[in-house]
Formats: structure tokens, C-alpha cells, sequence
């Protein structure tokens, strides 16, 4: 008895005379026949291979594009990670050629660079992409820390990712971040706002725009703005805890750590503000 594989239900074995006739052939060492066996008139390698009779053709490999963090001051963070992604790169797109290159060269890497800065990247762009879809891995690195954050880089990762690029962040030094974690103000929710704008009126209604948001904010600042930018901070969002971080992760590293006001009049009485820094604002009391 067999049974039924719609129904389940048994089915009795066909009578041996209602069998069909065994061929010679047919025998247990017998193979089923090759659908696509040599037939007459057929010349060797007439076999179709594939759906059109050929082999397709292999589709090129995309390259990756990798954005790469690079120390923001202290060599020794370059990370394993970054110096392979450079190593590995057939093209490396940065924002200074004579920056990166001085940085590839103490680590004995030789590697074609391309600038891409704010000044051109949309022109570079077509360029980047042209090298990915053919097959060529990119590094991309800003000058100091993590690419596209108040450096160049955004527009290119858009364009790759649109493209079906696959884009790779290779993580590392990161001057906000430090400042962060160092200014011993709550780390989060926070906000990172960039520059200001140069010009005081600007500056203002760009820090207006934060009064009510109760976050962390932090921002980068150049030496010959820094204390106005300080006193226009705590015009529009009032008193606050904050701290500025001058000079991350190399020899002269300080923060200073009190209210607005207080770090303003700090500073202030210095003879002169050298270095790179990193404001950080408190949330509102």
C-alpha cells in the first residue's frame, strides 16, 4: 500500500500486469538521460552553458569608500585600522595633500592622495565616484579627527552612498568627543554646533537658536574669536557651567572648567590665546 500525497489516503499498488514494461536499460545501474546529451548534428562545445548559451559576464567589484579619523594632535592615536584602511587604499582623498602625505610618510606609507576640501569637493566628486564604481578602494581623512564634523567630506559620502557605494567609517580621535568626556559636564543628550559664525550679529542668533534646548553643546572656536564668542554665549543663553578644552591630546592640553563668565574672565587676562578649541556649554540650571 502507498498512500496519496494530496489526500493522505492509501492507494493500492498498480496489478504487475498494469506495470509498465521494464527496458534493458531501465535497470538499477541505469542513469537518467542527460536532458542536454549530444544530439545529431550537435559539435562539440554546441552545449548551451547558462541562460544565453555563454558564460555570463562577471560584474565588476565596487570599491569601498572608508572614512577615516586621524590623530587630532598625539600621533599614537592613529589606530591599526586607519593604517590598514590607508595601506589598502588605492586612491586616498584628503583635505591638505601635504598634511596627509607628512602623516602617511612617518608611518612608511606611500599611497596616491587627491585634495578634497570645502573649496572643491563638489568638483572632485565625479571624479571619486569614477574611481569607485571601477573598482578602487578610497580612504577619505580631514587634517585632524573625524571627517565630514566641521570638515569636508559629507557631500562625497552622500553621493557614494546614493551610488550604492558601500561606506565604511573606520572610528578614531575625535576632538569633540574628547572635549566631552573631559569637561565633566553631563555627555549627553548633546549637540554638536560646529563654528559659529565670525561676524557678532550672526554669532548671536546662532546661539539664540540653542537657548531652549536642553542639551550639552559643543562647539569649536578659533583663538581670535573665543572670547567674544564666550560673551555672546552668555548673552543669549544666560549663565551656565562650561569648559574649554585648548590644545587635546598634545603637550599643552588644558581644560578649564567653571561657569561661562568665569572661564571668560580666565581667559581674558591671558596675554594671548594660542591653540585649537573646543567650547563646552552646560545645560540650562
Amino acid at each position: 500500500m502507498s498512500t496519496d500525497p494530496e489526500h493522505g489516503e492509501p492507494r493500492a499498488a498498480p496489478e504487475a500486469d498494469d506495470r509498465p514494461e521494464e527496458r534493458p536499460e531501465d535497470g538499477p545501474d541505469a542513469r537518467p538521460e542527460d536532458p542536454f546529451g549530444d544530439q545529431p548534428g550537435d559539435q562539440p562545445g554546441d552545449r548551451p552553458e547558462g541562460d544565453g548559451g555563454a558564460p555570463a559576464p562577471a560584474t565588476p567589484r565596487r570599491g569601498r569608500l572608508r572614512v577615516v579619523a586621524t590623530p587630532i594632535g598625539n600621533l599614537g592615536d592613529l589606530s591599526p585600522r586607519a593604517r590598514e584602511a590607508f595601506e589598502g587604499a588605492d586612491l586616498v582623498a584628503c583635505e591638505d595633500t601635504r598634511h596627509t602625505g607628512r602623516l602617511l610618510a612617518g608611518e612608511g606609507i606611500d599611497r596616491p592622495l587627491l585634495s578634497l576640501h570645502e573649496h572643491n569637493e563638489r568638483q572632485r566628486v565625479p571624479q571619486v565616484l569614477e574611481a569607485l564604481e571601477s573598482g578602487q578602494d578610497v580612504a577619505l581623512a580631514s587634517d585632524a579627527g573625524t571627517p565630514l564634523l566641521s570638515d569636508p567630506g559629507f557631500v562625497l559620502v552622500r553621493a557614494a552612498a546614493e551610488a550604492g557605494v558601500v561606506v565604511e567609517a573606520i572610528p578614531g580621535p575625535s576632538a569633540i568627543l574628547a572635549a566631552l568626556v573631559a569637561s565633566a559636564l553631563p555627555p549627553y543628550p548633546f549637540t554638536f554646533v560646529g563654528f559659529p559664525p565670525p561676524k557678532g550679529g550672526k554669532r548671536r542668533k546662532f546661539y539664540r537658536r540653542f537657548a531652549d534646548l536642553d542639551h550639552t553643546l559643543v562647539v569649536f572656536e578659533s583663538p581670535h574669536r573665543l572670547l567674544a564668542s564666550l560673551q555672546d554665549a552668555l548673552a543669549e543663553l544666560g549663565e551656565r557651567p562650561a569648559a574649554v578644552a585648548r590644545e587635546l591630546t598634545k603637550l599643552h592640553e588644558e581644560v578649564l572648567r567653571g561657569d561661562l563668565s568665569e572661564v571668560r574672565d580666565e581667559l581674558a587676562a591671558r596675554d594671548s590665546l594660542k591653540g585649537e578649541f573646543v567650547l563646552v556649554i552646560g545645560k540650562p540650571a
